[in-house]
């Protein structure tokens, strides 16, 4: 049996609920009948809604899936959450096999072992190393208890994210700008500071926005501030809402007619630069799980040592121009070897640009 074809249609299926099922896992399911025979498929399609499994096992409704095969990218859970377990489901429905992608990191998940002592035969590991990737936001939350950060830049080939005047658009094609909207689906929040939107005024369109506004520089009409919920980090809660006794890391929110919420959080600084430990800490406390980073060069280079992956589109122009604002302009250093290091995990082109996607070495 081809288990590895069945697989990477349950990570294509998977991949539908990126964006929608956040803090949860993104899991596809096939179910094939003894025959061999594909009969059903399923994903969790939005957090709070069936998993995958069950998803794909309720549309059979004559019995046909008893002494089958069932095979998941992700280990069916085998607790009560916002659904019952999948594996009281697999059960039940009299599936003799079980192929797996990869265990769940969750420590509360055993359901390798409770259908295994249910007689169920369990397969493991089928395109394991992909399946982990499909992952890789919610393998670092259970682990770590951080957010996955990722940055995304375009640039010419000499580095380059505008020119020493501001000018930039358009560096990358329609293609490359499309692309871009598709990554931010997948992340909980975007992320950027004052200085990107007092000089670009960008509209960002996204469900949840982060802002680092040390000293609330920018202006609540900004295109960014008209849709999704904001969150501003600032080192002092000044107007529209003069608080000077809250404590690091107090919230003061303001609703805003036919948009979302601004959500104000008092944030320590050192060097007249926010705390980014602080930020990152407090929007995973808030439950951001990810987030996407798109800025200048500073905030980029800062977000580095954090930053667990990155999306570089290059444009085939070259500037030429040393004085030209950098993707990554955060330091002076004098040892090559004190370089970031990433490693390049895939080459794509989009119309004339290229998308490399860089991951921690």
């Amino acid at each position: 049996m081809d288990y590895e074809k069945y697989m990477k249609i349950c990570i294509q299926l998977a991949k539908q609920g990126e964006g929608k099922v956040s803090p949860n896992p993104l899991v596809g399911c096939v179910v094939l009948d003894k025959d061999g025979n594909k009969i059903s498929e399923g994903f969790h399609a939005k957090y709070g809604e069936n998993h995958a499994e069950r998803d794909a096992l309720l549309k059979l409704k004559n019995g046909e899936e008893k002494d089958g095969t069932l095979i998941v990218n992700l280990e069916p859970c085998s607790h009560f959450g916002k659904t019952p377990p999948c594996t009281d489901l697999i059960i039940e429905r009299g599936i003799k096999k079980v192929v797996i992608g990869m265990r769940d990191v969750n420590p509360i998940v055993s359901g390798i072992q409770k259908l295994k002592n249910s007689g169920i035969e369990v397969i493991e590991g089928v395109l394991e190393d992909e399946c982990r990737e499909l992952n890789e936001i919610f393998i670092k939350n259970i682990t770590q208890n951080k957010p996955f950060i990722a940055i995304k830049t375009a640039t010419t080939l000499d580095g380059k994210i505008a020119t020493s005047t501001g000018s930039s658009k358009w560096i990358t094609s329609d293609e490359a700008r499309n692309k871009v909207k598709n990554i931010r689906n997948r992340y909980d929040a975007i992320m950027t500071t004052s200085s990107t939107i007092l000089a670009d005024n960008p509209s960002m369109i996204h469900k949840k926005k982060i802002i680092l506004d040390r000293c609330l520089k920018t202006d609540l009409e900004s295109k960014i501030y008209q849709q999704g919920e904001v969150y501003v980090f600032c080192d002092e809660i000044t107007s529209p809402h003069p608080s000077p006794k809250l404590g690091e890391g107090a919230v003061v929110s303001d609703s805003r007619t036919n948009a979302g919420e601004v959500i104000f959080i008092k944030t320590p600084s050192k060097e007249n630069k926010l705390d980014l430990n602080f930020v990152l800490k407090k929007m995973y406390e808030l439950g951001i799980k990810s987030i996407l980073v798109e800025s200048g060069g500073r905030l980029n280079g800062e977000m580095l040592k954090y930053a667990d992956k990155i999306y570089h589109f290059i444009a085939p122009k070259i500037t030429g121009d040393n004085s030209s604002l950098s993707c990554f302009d955060f330091r002076k250093i004098t040892d090559i070897n004190e370089c970031e290091n990433f490693k390049i995990k895939s080459v794509e082109q989009f119309g004339k640009d290229i998308l490399l996607i860089y991951l921690r070495a």
